[in-house]
């Protein structure tokens, strides 16, 4: 696999989409901390929104084939983050998604990654091309 730019990942510019999402005291784990498997529900509510709130979701789940994240800073109750989304690669039946965490106001993430869903029929679980309101809204966040 190809070595991610990592200095393109961590740039604002980079993301098309932003969701805010309000930490609460139950996301931080004994250490004081954000827990790190707390950033992918982050994540995966950001582009849950954002396809949701498009009604880009009414005829196919997408499920998560793959993903990582690096973590570059720690996060804690009560920041306010703000959870940066793109699209690198539109595919017949998947979606390759690029994402940031930032705390509100800096400009360093604290954790940056990616994820592929592949969308599948609702019923059968088999993969499916990408319905035309689906894509049309993921083309819109695809990276410059």
């Amino acid at each position: 696999m190809a070595k991610r730019d990592e200095g393109a990942l961590a740039d604002r510019a980079t993301y098309r989409a932003f969701h805010m999402v309000s930490t609460r005291w139950a996301d931080n784990d004994q250490y004081g901390h954000i827990n790190n498997a707390k950033f992918y529900e982050f994540v995966d509510s950001a582009v849950n929104a954002h396809l949701l709130i498009a009604n880009a979701l009414d005829e196919s789940i997408g499920l998560v084939v793959d993903s990582g994240c690096r973590y570059t800073s720690s996060l804690k109750f009560p920041d306010v983050i703000e959870v940066g989304i793109k699209v690198d690669r539109i595919g017949t039946s998947s979606v390759s998604y690029g994402f940031a965490v930032f705390k509100r106001g800096v400009d360093a993430p604290a954790a940056i990654g990616h994820f592929v869903h592949v969308y599948v029929d609702a019923e059968t679980r088999r993969p499916k091309p990408l319905p035309a309101r689906l894509k049309a809204v993921v083309e819109n966040l695809k990276a410059a």
